[in-house]
């Protein structure tokens, strides 16, 4: 409860102005069986007058409507402030989702990190709503209830005393268990989620590879896990109800029994029985409505707990102290010194990394799938910090440098990065404002403009969800082109041109080396031919650097390297 104050209390005025209305509405209701009993005890008992009757039978009316107004007042009240609420958790949630570290995602996982931003946030606002609406009504209907009943009939009231303790140790034992089976539900549905969102991503391969037969056995799986998680959460959850209905039937009852001997024995009045029973019913349900709060709570708990997880983990990259990591006087514009790394609980990914790459110059990197490439670029970005040794730029530890400055040195276009629903000049420009004809010229360097004019509506163009309406290789060249329009200081591209032919790929990057000679290059690719006219070419197999230098270098003095150029075309390549 204490991670929600923060995001009810700015809405804590509101929130009490329902509350009162809610309270005023609650007070009309609990009067109403009293006002009957008054009736049928004294009006009609004394002289039955039709006019008394009507006058008092008016009054019953506007104590139901006035009831009506502001119980539907105040639920709109409750809505509003669950609604504004969860719409402020929802947005912390997913800022911070966005500003999570490589280690962080990891440990959270993607399919976990979807399912708090939705199914948890849904969670909590039906708890903040369900809390204004239920917080005062059950215990007003509850106590006020109770307390008119002892005036009434004290002795009728000791059949709802007896009640009252079965149904608190049936809430009790609901709300001790009922917190640990929904987070064991939770996380089924994470596991659930993984395998969906896993199946759905590569849909094309499963079906390719015959494979659709084994997937649907591994979705069974997770889905009877999920099953069996609801199932045991369902049955504890799933049986309050039934027996504190049942409690309570058996007390209206013994109730009623208890009232016809006590008015044949003119102990008591018929009209007190009528209103006793009502009253009796409405604190039934003040007591099933608090039993529902508890059950809500079990899943809110659960959920706040998750999204609390997310909310508020440790900032994983924050820039650290220049006194910790002084800056160093150095020839290289961007050196690797040293650098290990590891992903969690797993070997060591790269080991002992260095090398030293100046300004303007190109470094090319090539090695089978699973050497360690893209960690390298994602520790040179930070996006995950160095288990030992240091990147530096400019002599500078990237862990002193601040993000947003860190980021604007950079312009990377991945292999396979996404691309939005929107226009292809938006999908360049990405949210950066950029002129239209930066837009342009970094179309027409990343060799894209010819293709994007042949479009009815040229740059504005509307892609589908996943850029389906376009083929591989001119997602790769958009994505290029995104890289280049903001002129960066390092230019990144990862696997990037791998669905381009050779012609195009040639030249793509001699655009690249006469527009952006200013750039320090870093080009991750598998064929020698996007790396070969690269200052320096290394060489990555195991997370280990097996060759540096240039390509007449690497030729002489590098055997895999070596063997990877004569295998692709021979030797010949496309300049």
């Amino acid at each position: 409860m204490k991670f929600l104050y923060r995001y009810v209390k700015p809405f804590a005025g509101i929130m009490l102005v329902g509350l009162f209305i809610k309270t005023i509405g609650t007070m009309s209701e609990l009067a109403l069986p009293y006002i009957l009993s008054y009736i049928l005890d004294e009006i009609v008992k004394s002289d039955g007058r039709i006019s008394m009757i009507v006058l008092w039978g008016c009054l019953m009316i506007f104590f139901a409507l006035l009831a009506l107004a502001c119980n539907v007042k105040a639920n709109r009240m409750a809505s509003k402030v669950s609604r504004d609420c969860t719409e402020n958790v929802r947005h912390d949630l997913f800022y911070r989702t966005m500003t999570l570290s490589g280690h962080q995602i990891d440990t959270f996982t993607i399919p976990s990190l979807e399912s708090r931003i939705t199914t948890d946030t849904y969670n909590v606002q039906n708890f903040i709503n369900r809390i204004q609406r239920l917080g005062v009504r059950a215990p007003i209907l509850l106590f006020g209830g109770m307390i008119v009943t002892l005036v009434m009939d004290s002795y009728l009231s000791l059949v709802m005393f007896g009640v009252l303790p079965a149904i608190f140790l049936v809430t009790l034992f609901v709300s001790r268990i009922g917190v640990r089976l929904y987070t064991g539900v939770q996380k089924a549905v994470d596991n659930m989620i993984r395998v969906v969102r896993e199946d759905s991503q590569g849909i094309r391969v499963i079906k390719a590879l015959s494979k659709v037969k084994k997937e649907h056995q591994r979705y069974d799986q997770v889905n009877q896990k999920l099953v069996r998680a609801e199932r045991k959460a369902g049955l504890v959850m799933g049986s309050a109800n039934p027996i504190m209905d049942l409690l309570m039937n058996l007390g209206i009852i013994f109730v009623v029994l208890l009232g016809a001997y006590r008015v044949m024995g003119r102990q008591t009045q018929p009209g007190k029985i009528v209103a006793f029973t009502q009253y009796f019913t409405m604190i039934s349900t003040a007591l099933i409505s608090v039993t529902r709060m508890f059950m809500m709570y079990t899943k809110f708990s659960a959920s706040a707990i998750r999204i609390k997880e997310v909310v508020d983990a440790p900032m994983g990259l924050t820039p650290l102290s220049e006194k910790k990591y002084p800056p160093i006087n150095e020839e290289g514009y961007l050196v690797l010194d040293d650098v290990s790394f590891a992903y969690p609980n797993s070997k060591e990914t790269l080991q002992h990394i260095s090398f030293s790459l100046p300004r303007r110059s190109s470094l090319g990197i090539i090695g089978a799938t699973g050497s360690g490439k893209t960690t390298l670029i994602n520790l040179i970005m930070r996006l995950y910090d160095v288990d030992s040794g240091a990147v530096r730029i400019k002599g500078r530890d990237i862990r002193t440098i601040p993000e947003e400055e860190l980021h604007h040195i950079f312009g990377i276009a991945m292999q396979n990065d996404f691309l939005y629903s929107d226009t292809i000049e938006e999908n360049i420009s990405f949210g950066r404002d950029l002129p239209h004809e930066s837009v342009v010229r970094a179309a027409k360097i990343a060799q894209a403009d010819d293709f994007i004019m042949s479009f009815s509506k040229g740059y504005t163009y509307v892609l589908n969800q996943k850029a389906t309406n376009l083929s591989g290789g001119q997602k790769q060249r958009i994505l290029i082109a995104r890289a280049l329009a903001a002129d960066p200081d390092i230019l990144i591209l990862d696997d990037s041109s791998s669905a381009l032919d050779y012609k195009t790929d040639a030249a793509l990057r001699q655009a690249i080396a006469r527009h952006h000679n200013d750039a320090t290059q870093i080009i991750v690719a598998q064929r020698v031919s996007s790396v070969k006219s690269c200052d320096q070419i290394l060489v990555l197999e195991e997370g280990k650097i097996l060759g540096l230098g240039d390509h007449e270098h690497l030729m002489k003095t590098c055997e895999v390297y070596r063997e990877i150029s004569e295998s692709q075309m021979g030797g010949n390549f496309v300049e």
